[in-house]
Protein backbone atom coordinates (compact mmCIF):
# COMPACT_ATOMS: atom_id res chain seq x y z
CA UNK A 1 0.00 0.00 0.00
CA UNK A 2 2.67 2.21 1.24
CA UNK A 3 4.68 1.38 -2.56
CA UNK A 4 1.21 2.32 -4.19
CA UNK A 5 0.72 5.83 -2.46
CA UNK A 6 4.57 6.54 -3.16
CA UNK A 7 3.78 5.75 -7.07
CA UNK A 8 0.90 7.66 -7.23
CA UNK A 9 2.46 10.53 -5.67
CA UNK A 10 5.65 10.08 -7.91
CA UNK A 11 3.16 10.46 -10.89
CA UNK A 12 0.72 12.99 -9.75
CA UNK A 13 4.36 15.34 -9.39
CA UNK A 14 5.81 14.23 -12.66
CA UNK A 15 2.37 14.87 -14.34
CA UNK A 16 2.00 18.49 -13.11
CA UNK A 17 5.77 19.44 -13.91
CA UNK A 18 5.35 18.52 -17.69
CA UNK A 19 1.99 20.40 -17.47
CA UNK A 20 3.34 23.08 -15.95
CA UNK A 21 6.31 22.79 -18.58
CA UNK A 22 3.98 22.68 -21.19
CA UNK A 23 2.23 25.27 -20.30
CA UNK A 24 5.23 27.75 -19.69
CA UNK A 25 6.10 26.53 -23.52
CA UNK A 26 3.47 27.11 -25.55
CA UNK A 27 1.50 29.32 -23.46
CA UNK A 28 1.57 32.66 -21.31
CA UNK A 29 0.05 33.19 -17.91
CA UNK A 30 -2.44 35.94 -18.52
CA UNK A 31 -4.16 37.63 -15.52
CA UNK A 32 -7.45 40.16 -15.34
CA UNK A 33 -4.84 43.02 -13.83
CA UNK A 34 -2.46 42.55 -16.85
CA UNK A 35 -4.41 42.67 -19.52
CA UNK A 36 -5.82 45.64 -18.06
CA UNK A 37 -2.49 47.10 -17.41
CA UNK A 38 -0.64 46.44 -20.68
CA UNK A 39 -3.13 44.84 -22.91
CA UNK A 40 -1.53 45.57 -26.40
CA UNK A 41 1.76 43.93 -24.78
CA UNK A 42 -0.31 41.02 -23.64
CA UNK A 43 -1.84 40.33 -27.02
CA UNK A 44 1.59 40.31 -28.79
CA UNK A 45 3.19 38.31 -26.30
CA UNK A 46 -0.04 35.65 -26.91
CA UNK A 47 0.32 35.44 -30.24
CA UNK A 48 3.87 34.49 -29.98
CA UNK A 49 5.43 38.05 -31.98
CA UNK A 50 7.51 39.30 -29.19
CA UNK A 51 9.03 37.40 -26.22
CA UNK A 52 7.53 36.88 -22.72
CA UNK A 53 8.23 39.10 -20.17
CA UNK A 54 9.93 37.18 -17.33
CA UNK A 55 9.29 37.97 -13.82
CA UNK A 56 12.62 36.71 -12.69
CA UNK A 57 15.02 37.95 -15.15
CA UNK A 58 17.65 38.88 -13.00
CA UNK A 59 17.80 35.39 -11.05
CA UNK A 60 18.11 34.16 -14.39
CA UNK A 61 20.89 35.60 -15.78
CA UNK A 62 22.54 35.62 -12.57
CA UNK A 63 22.00 31.44 -12.80
CA UNK A 64 23.07 31.16 -16.69
CA UNK A 65 26.10 33.13 -15.48
CA UNK A 66 27.22 30.66 -13.08
CA UNK A 67 26.44 27.59 -15.51
CA UNK A 68 28.44 28.85 -18.24
CA UNK A 69 31.75 29.78 -16.67
CA UNK A 70 31.37 26.97 -13.95
CA UNK A 71 32.16 22.66 -15.10
CA UNK A 72 29.27 21.19 -14.40
CA UNK A 73 29.27 19.67 -11.11
CA UNK A 74 28.87 15.40 -10.40
CA UNK A 75 25.97 15.20 -8.50
CA UNK A 76 25.15 11.88 -6.68
CA UNK A 77 21.94 9.81 -6.51
CA UNK A 78 21.80 11.52 -2.65
CA UNK A 79 21.72 15.25 -3.92
CA UNK A 80 25.30 15.85 -2.48
CA UNK A 81 27.92 17.90 -4.51
CA UNK A 82 31.93 17.56 -4.58
CA UNK A 83 34.16 19.57 -5.67
CA UNK A 84 37.94 18.64 -6.50
CA UNK A 85 40.66 21.18 -6.71
CA UNK A 86 43.18 19.73 -9.64
CA UNK A 87 47.08 21.11 -9.35
CA UNK A 88 49.46 21.64 -11.83
CA UNK A 89 51.63 18.69 -10.93
CA UNK A 90 48.10 16.49 -11.26
CA UNK A 91 47.69 18.34 -14.40
CA UNK A 92 50.86 17.12 -15.92
CA UNK A 93 50.35 13.76 -14.98
CA UNK A 94 46.99 13.55 -16.35
CA UNK A 95 48.38 15.28 -19.69
CA UNK A 96 51.09 12.55 -19.93
CA UNK A 97 48.50 9.77 -19.44
CA UNK A 98 46.52 10.65 -22.07
CA UNK A 99 49.02 11.46 -24.67
CA UNK A 100 50.35 7.40 -23.97
CA UNK A 101 46.72 6.15 -24.19
CA UNK A 102 46.47 8.04 -27.79
CA UNK A 103 49.86 7.15 -29.03
CA UNK A 104 50.37 4.09 -31.10
CA UNK A 105 49.47 0.50 -30.13
CA UNK A 106 53.37 -0.85 -31.67
CA UNK A 107 55.96 0.56 -29.88
CA UNK A 108 59.12 1.58 -31.78
CA UNK A 109 62.73 0.53 -31.74
CA UNK A 110 65.00 3.60 -29.91
CA UNK A 111 67.21 5.32 -32.96
CA UNK A 112 70.35 4.98 -32.58
CA UNK A 113 73.26 8.25 -32.22
CA UNK A 114 74.42 7.05 -35.57
CA UNK A 115 74.49 9.62 -38.86
CA UNK A 116 72.04 7.35 -40.38
CA UNK A 117 69.91 7.49 -37.25
CA UNK A 118 70.18 11.40 -36.77
CA UNK A 119 69.01 11.62 -40.62
CA UNK A 120 66.07 9.53 -39.89
CA UNK A 121 65.08 11.23 -37.03
CA UNK A 122 65.33 14.71 -38.78
CA UNK A 123 63.67 13.44 -41.31
CA UNK A 124 60.70 12.19 -38.68
CA UNK A 125 60.43 15.48 -37.39
CA UNK A 126 60.27 17.52 -39.96
CA UNK A 127 57.76 15.36 -41.54
CA UNK A 128 55.99 15.61 -38.22
CA UNK A 129 56.23 19.42 -38.60
CA UNK A 130 54.92 19.53 -41.69
CA UNK A 131 52.21 17.64 -40.75
CA UNK A 132 51.63 20.17 -37.43
CA UNK A 133 51.42 22.88 -39.96
CA UNK A 134 48.82 21.73 -42.36
CA UNK A 135 46.59 20.24 -38.96
CA UNK A 136 47.08 23.77 -38.13
CA UNK A 137 46.60 25.73 -41.13
CA UNK A 138 42.83 23.37 -42.07
CA UNK A 139 42.28 24.18 -38.39
CA UNK A 140 42.63 28.03 -38.57
CA UNK A 141 40.50 27.98 -41.90
CA UNK A 142 38.10 25.66 -40.38
CA UNK A 143 38.19 28.25 -36.88
CA UNK A 144 37.72 31.28 -39.68
CA UNK A 145 34.36 29.93 -41.45
CA UNK A 146 33.15 28.78 -38.12
CA UNK A 147 33.62 32.48 -36.39
CA UNK A 148 32.15 34.07 -39.94
CA UNK A 149 29.26 31.94 -39.69
CA UNK A 150 28.66 32.25 -35.97
CA UNK A 151 29.13 36.26 -36.40
CA UNK A 152 26.37 36.41 -39.40
CA UNK A 153 24.06 34.03 -36.88
CA UNK A 154 24.65 36.48 -34.20
CA UNK A 155 24.22 39.85 -36.60
CA UNK A 156 20.81 38.22 -37.05
CA UNK A 157 19.35 37.27 -33.79
CA UNK A 158 20.82 40.86 -32.08
CA UNK A 159 19.23 42.53 -35.57
CA UNK A 160 15.86 40.43 -34.54
CA UNK A 161 16.20 41.46 -30.92
CA UNK A 162 16.36 44.64 -31.40
CA UNK A 163 13.48 44.83 -33.97
CA UNK A 164 11.24 43.32 -30.72
CA UNK A 165 12.74 45.40 -28.52
CA UNK A 166 11.08 48.51 -30.90
CA UNK A 167 8.20 46.75 -31.47
CA UNK A 168 7.84 46.38 -27.57
CA UNK A 169 8.41 49.72 -26.85
CA UNK A 170 6.12 50.76 -29.30
CA UNK A 171 3.17 49.07 -27.96
CA UNK A 172 4.14 49.78 -24.12
CA UNK A 173 4.03 53.74 -25.45
CA UNK A 174 0.74 53.56 -27.17
CA UNK A 175 -0.87 51.62 -23.94
CA UNK A 176 0.09 55.40 -22.31
CA UNK A 177 -1.02 57.23 -25.05
CA UNK A 178 -4.39 55.15 -25.64
CA UNK A 179 -5.99 56.14 -21.96
CA UNK A 180 -5.76 60.11 -22.59
CA UNK A 181 -6.82 59.39 -26.05
CA UNK A 182 -9.69 57.74 -25.05
CA UNK A 183 -10.33 60.88 -22.96
CA UNK A 184 -10.01 63.01 -25.70
CA UNK A 185 -12.40 61.53 -27.49
CA UNK A 186 -14.90 61.42 -24.79
CA UNK A 187 -14.60 65.44 -24.57
CA UNK A 188 -14.54 65.75 -28.36
CA UNK A 189 -18.13 63.71 -28.46
CA UNK A 190 -19.44 65.69 -25.44
CA UNK A 191 -18.55 69.13 -27.59
CA UNK A 192 -19.98 67.97 -30.52
CA UNK A 193 -23.03 65.17 -28.94
CA UNK A 194 -26.16 67.09 -30.56
CA UNK A 195 -24.06 67.27 -34.32
CA UNK A 196 -23.43 63.16 -33.91
CA UNK A 197 -27.11 62.08 -32.34
CA UNK A 198 -28.87 64.15 -35.00
CA UNK A 199 -26.47 62.74 -38.00
CA UNK A 200 -26.80 58.92 -36.29
CA UNK A 201 -30.80 59.75 -36.17
CA UNK A 202 -31.27 60.92 -40.02
CA UNK A 203 -29.18 58.00 -41.34
CA UNK A 204 -31.10 55.37 -39.30
CA UNK A 205 -34.31 57.19 -40.70
CA UNK A 206 -33.06 56.71 -44.17
CA UNK A 207 -31.46 52.94 -44.33
CA UNK A 208 -35.23 52.17 -42.47
CA UNK A 209 -37.43 54.15 -45.06
CA UNK A 210 -34.98 52.52 -48.11
CA UNK A 211 -36.07 49.10 -46.66
CA UNK A 212 -39.81 50.51 -46.75
CA UNK A 213 -39.72 52.02 -50.37
CA UNK A 214 -37.87 48.66 -51.93
CA UNK A 215 -41.08 46.42 -50.24
CA UNK A 216 -43.28 48.56 -51.54
CA UNK A 217 -41.77 48.10 -54.75
CA UNK A 218 -41.58 45.06 -55.09
CA UNK A 219 -45.45 44.05 -53.98
CA UNK A 220 -46.14 46.17 -57.68
CA UNK A 221 -49.89 44.99 -57.99
CA UNK A 222 -50.22 44.32 -54.31
CA UNK A 223 -49.74 47.17 -52.52
CA UNK A 224 -52.01 49.68 -50.74
CA UNK A 225 -52.50 53.36 -51.39
CA UNK A 226 -53.25 54.55 -48.15
CA UNK A 227 -49.97 52.91 -46.95
CA UNK A 228 -47.95 54.61 -49.60
CA UNK A 229 -49.81 57.99 -48.44
CA UNK A 230 -49.03 57.81 -45.17
CA UNK A 231 -45.28 57.01 -45.51
CA UNK A 232 -45.00 60.55 -48.04
CA UNK A 233 -46.62 62.27 -45.44
CA UNK A 234 -44.26 61.08 -43.00
CA UNK A 235 -41.40 61.58 -44.94
CA UNK A 236 -42.54 65.26 -45.77
CA UNK A 237 -42.70 65.86 -42.11
CA UNK A 238 -39.42 64.34 -41.66
CA UNK A 239 -37.87 65.78 -43.84
CA UNK A 240 -39.33 69.59 -43.12
CA UNK A 241 -38.98 69.28 -39.39
CA UNK A 242 -35.36 68.80 -39.44
CA UNK A 243 -34.84 71.62 -42.62
CA UNK A 244 -36.21 74.24 -40.11
CA UNK A 245 -34.79 73.14 -37.02
CA UNK A 246 -31.52 73.19 -38.44
CA UNK A 247 -32.20 76.88 -40.21
CA UNK A 248 -29.64 78.80 -38.39
CA UNK A 249 -26.69 76.60 -39.32
CA UNK A 250 -26.69 77.52 -42.98
CA UNK A 251 -28.13 74.32 -44.04
CA UNK A 252 -30.60 75.44 -46.86
CA UNK A 253 -27.86 77.26 -48.71
CA UNK A 254 -26.00 74.78 -50.26
CA UNK A 255 -29.40 72.94 -51.69
CA UNK A 256 -29.62 76.12 -53.87
CA UNK A 257 -26.03 75.84 -54.92
CA UNK A 258 -25.10 78.76 -53.08
CA UNK A 259 -22.10 78.46 -50.47
CA UNK A 260 -22.38 79.66 -46.61
CA UNK A 261 -22.70 83.06 -45.37
CA UNK A 262 -20.03 82.80 -43.33
CA UNK A 263 -16.44 80.37 -43.46
CA UNK A 264 -17.57 76.83 -42.01
CA UNK A 265 -14.86 75.19 -39.37
CA UNK A 266 -14.34 71.78 -40.56
CA UNK A 267 -16.54 69.81 -38.48
CA UNK A 268 -19.48 72.01 -38.93
CA UNK A 269 -18.89 71.46 -42.76
CA UNK A 270 -19.12 67.80 -42.52
CA UNK A 271 -21.94 67.86 -40.61
CA UNK A 272 -24.06 70.42 -43.15
CA UNK A 273 -22.53 68.16 -46.11
CA UNK A 274 -23.76 64.99 -43.99
CA UNK A 275 -27.57 65.93 -43.00
CA UNK A 276 -28.14 67.70 -46.49
CA UNK A 277 -27.17 64.26 -48.18
CA UNK A 278 -29.52 62.08 -45.98
CA UNK A 279 -32.38 64.82 -46.18
CA UNK A 280 -32.09 64.44 -49.92
CA UNK A 281 -32.25 60.74 -50.55
CA UNK A 282 -34.96 60.88 -48.33
CA UNK A 283 -36.85 63.63 -50.06
CA UNK A 284 -36.20 61.39 -53.37
CA UNK A 285 -37.72 58.80 -51.93
CA UNK A 286 -41.21 60.93 -51.50
CA UNK A 287 -40.73 61.38 -55.45
CA UNK A 288 -40.88 57.75 -56.00
CA UNK A 289 -43.47 56.98 -53.79
CA UNK A 290 -45.83 59.12 -56.02
CA UNK A 291 -44.48 56.91 -58.91
CA UNK A 292 -45.47 53.89 -57.41
CA UNK A 293 -48.85 55.92 -56.37
CA UNK A 294 -49.30 56.34 -60.05
CA UNK A 295 -48.53 52.59 -61.38
CA UNK A 296 -50.45 50.81 -58.72
CA UNK A 297 -52.06 47.78 -60.80
CA UNK A 298 -50.80 48.72 -63.63
CA UNK A 299 -50.12 45.92 -66.16
CA UNK A 300 -47.50 45.30 -69.38
CA UNK A 301 -44.58 47.99 -70.24
CA UNK A 302 -46.19 50.23 -67.43
CA UNK A 303 -43.93 48.37 -65.35
CA UNK A 304 -41.19 48.37 -67.36
CA UNK A 305 -42.18 52.28 -67.57
CA UNK A 306 -42.05 52.31 -63.84
CA UNK A 307 -38.21 51.07 -63.35
CA UNK A 308 -37.10 53.57 -66.04
CA UNK A 309 -38.20 56.31 -64.58
CA UNK A 310 -37.18 55.04 -60.93
CA UNK A 311 -33.69 54.39 -62.44
CA UNK A 312 -33.88 57.62 -63.87
CA UNK A 313 -35.08 59.74 -60.84
CA UNK A 314 -31.86 57.68 -58.62
CA UNK A 315 -29.37 59.15 -61.72
CA UNK A 316 -31.27 62.48 -61.58
CA UNK A 317 -30.27 62.30 -57.64
CA UNK A 318 -26.87 61.19 -57.74
CA UNK A 319 -25.79 64.01 -59.85
CA UNK A 320 -27.54 66.17 -57.45
CA UNK A 321 -25.64 64.64 -54.44
CA UNK A 322 -22.64 65.09 -56.30
CA UNK A 323 -22.71 68.76 -56.66
CA UNK A 324 -24.24 69.28 -53.17
CA UNK A 325 -20.51 69.73 -51.11
CA UNK A 326 -19.07 71.75 -54.05
CA UNK A 327 -20.67 75.38 -52.23
CA UNK A 328 -19.25 74.47 -48.75
CA UNK A 329 -15.81 73.40 -49.37
CA UNK A 330 -15.62 75.84 -51.72
CA UNK A 331 -15.97 78.70 -49.08
CA UNK A 332 -14.36 76.74 -46.53
CA UNK A 333 -10.77 76.51 -49.32
CA UNK A 334 -11.48 79.90 -50.34
CA UNK A 335 -10.02 81.59 -46.80
CA UNK A 336 -8.15 84.46 -47.40
CA UNK A 337 -6.13 83.88 -43.76
CA UNK A 338 -4.33 81.69 -45.18
CA UNK A 339 -3.21 83.69 -48.20
CA UNK A 340 -5.08 84.72 -51.25
CA UNK A 341 -2.27 82.52 -53.97
CA UNK A 342 -2.83 79.47 -51.68
CA UNK A 343 -6.30 79.73 -51.15
CA UNK A 344 -7.23 80.01 -54.76
CA UNK A 345 -4.63 77.33 -55.49
CA UNK A 346 -6.47 74.64 -53.55
CA UNK A 347 -10.19 75.89 -54.37
CA UNK A 348 -9.14 75.82 -58.00
CA UNK A 349 -7.43 72.04 -57.63
CA UNK A 350 -10.74 71.04 -55.62
CA UNK A 351 -12.90 72.19 -58.39
CA UNK A 352 -10.88 70.76 -61.32
CA UNK A 353 -11.34 67.79 -58.99
CA UNK A 354 -14.82 68.21 -58.58
CA UNK A 355 -15.51 68.11 -62.09
CA UNK A 356 -14.08 64.95 -63.19
CA UNK A 357 -16.51 63.38 -60.85
CA UNK A 358 -19.26 65.31 -62.02
CA UNK A 359 -18.83 64.31 -65.62
CA UNK A 360 -19.41 60.72 -64.72
CA UNK A 361 -22.37 61.52 -62.72
CA UNK A 362 -23.90 63.25 -65.88
CA UNK A 363 -23.04 60.78 -68.22
CA UNK A 364 -24.85 58.02 -66.32
CA UNK A 365 -28.05 60.41 -66.31
CA UNK A 366 -27.84 60.64 -69.74
CA UNK A 367 -27.37 57.27 -70.78
CA UNK A 368 -30.82 56.92 -68.50
CA UNK A 369 -32.27 59.53 -70.34
CA UNK A 370 -32.20 58.19 -73.86
CA UNK A 371 -33.20 54.46 -72.38
CA UNK A 372 -36.50 56.10 -71.05
CA UNK A 373 -37.18 57.61 -74.46
CA UNK A 374 -36.68 54.59 -76.56
CA UNK A 375 -40.06 52.56 -77.74
CA UNK A 376 -38.08 49.34 -77.83
CA UNK A 377 -36.16 47.62 -75.17
CA UNK A 378 -32.68 47.72 -74.85
CA UNK A 379 -32.38 43.97 -74.83
CA UNK A 380 -34.44 43.02 -77.13
CA UNK A 381 -37.69 43.59 -78.93
CA UNK A 382 -41.08 42.88 -78.77
CA UNK A 383 -42.09 39.42 -80.48
CA UNK A 384 -44.71 39.26 -83.26
CA UNK A 385 -47.83 36.64 -83.50
CA UNK A 386 -45.90 34.07 -85.44
CA UNK A 387 -42.44 34.07 -83.52
CA UNK A 388 -44.87 33.98 -80.58
CA UNK A 389 -46.75 30.91 -82.16
CA UNK A 390 -43.60 29.22 -83.20
CA UNK A 391 -42.50 29.49 -79.39
CA UNK A 392 -45.41 28.04 -78.04
CA UNK A 393 -47.11 30.57 -76.56
CA UNK A 394 -45.99 29.62 -73.23
CA UNK A 395 -43.00 31.68 -70.77
CA UNK A 396 -40.94 29.60 -70.07
CA UNK A 397 -40.13 31.99 -66.54
CA UNK A 398 -44.07 31.74 -65.20
CA UNK A 399 -45.39 28.67 -67.13
CA UNK A 400 -48.20 30.50 -68.30
CA UNK A 401 -49.78 32.01 -71.50
CA UNK A 402 -47.16 35.19 -72.43
CA UNK A 403 -48.21 38.73 -71.70
CA UNK A 404 -46.37 41.40 -74.11
CA UNK A 405 -43.86 39.18 -74.97
CA UNK A 406 -40.17 40.13 -75.62
CA UNK A 407 -37.62 38.66 -77.86
CA UNK A 408 -34.46 38.82 -76.68
CA UNK A 409 -31.42 38.74 -78.80
CA UNK A 410 -30.51 35.22 -78.29
CA UNK A 411 -33.83 34.30 -79.82
CA UNK A 412 -35.62 33.34 -76.44
CA UNK A 413 -39.04 34.52 -75.82
CA UNK A 414 -40.66 35.63 -72.37
CA UNK A 415 -43.25 38.01 -70.86
CA UNK A 416 -42.04 41.56 -70.12
CA UNK A 417 -42.86 41.51 -66.74
CA UNK A 418 -40.98 38.10 -66.01
CA UNK A 419 -37.87 38.98 -68.12
CA UNK A 420 -37.96 42.97 -67.18
CA UNK A 421 -38.06 41.19 -63.46
CA UNK A 422 -35.11 38.96 -64.50
CA UNK A 423 -32.60 41.21 -65.94
CA UNK A 424 -32.88 43.67 -62.74
CA UNK A 425 -30.52 41.57 -61.11
CA UNK A 426 -28.80 39.37 -64.29
CA UNK A 427 -27.53 39.63 -67.53
CA UNK A 428 -27.88 36.97 -69.14
CA UNK A 429 -30.58 34.85 -70.96
CA UNK A 430 -32.44 32.70 -68.36
CA UNK A 431 -32.25 29.67 -70.83
CA UNK A 432 -29.29 29.66 -72.44
CA UNK A 433 -27.02 32.00 -70.29
CA UNK A 434 -25.96 34.07 -73.04
CA UNK A 435 -24.80 37.87 -72.33
CA UNK A 436 -27.82 40.22 -73.28
CA UNK A 437 -28.14 43.25 -71.25
CA UNK A 438 -25.24 45.40 -71.91
CA UNK A 439 -23.32 46.63 -68.59
CA UNK A 440 -23.87 50.69 -69.60
CA UNK A 441 -26.44 51.71 -66.48
CA UNK A 442 -26.83 50.18 -63.34
CA UNK A 443 -30.87 49.47 -62.84
CA UNK A 444 -32.37 50.89 -59.66
CA UNK A 445 -35.76 49.78 -60.47
CA UNK A 446 -36.56 47.81 -57.52
CA UNK A 447 -36.98 51.51 -56.04
CA UNK A 448 -33.54 51.22 -53.56
CA UNK A 449 -31.07 54.10 -53.04
CA UNK A 450 -27.58 54.14 -53.08
CA UNK A 451 -26.35 54.12 -48.89
CA UNK A 452 -22.61 55.81 -49.80
CA UNK A 453 -22.39 59.51 -48.00
CA UNK A 454 -21.48 61.71 -50.56
CA UNK A 455 -18.97 63.76 -48.40
CA UNK A 456 -16.35 65.48 -51.00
Amino acid sequence: MEASAANSDAYRSSSSSSNSNHSRRNGVHISASTILRSPLSTLLEYTGFIRTRSNNSESDSLVNTTNDSAPAPATSSAGEVSIRIIGSAEQDHDRAASSLHSGPSAQTEPLSRSPSGGSALSSLESQVDLRESGDGAANSDGDNADGAQGAATNNRDSSSSYQRYDIQQAARWIEQVLPFSLLLLIVFIRQHLEGFCATIWIAAIMFKSNDMVRKQTALKGERKIMTLIGIVVLYSLHVTGMYWYYLKDDVLYPLLMLPPRAIPPFWNAIFIIMVNDTLVRQAAMVIKCLLLIYYKNSRGRNYRRQGQLLTLVEYLLLLYRALLPAPVWYRFFLNKEYGSLFSSLITGLYLTFKLTSVVEKVQSFITALKALSRKDIHYGAYATTEQVAAAGDLCAICQEKMHSPVLLRCKHIFCEDCVSEWFERERTCPLCRALVKPADLRSFSDGSTSLFFQLF
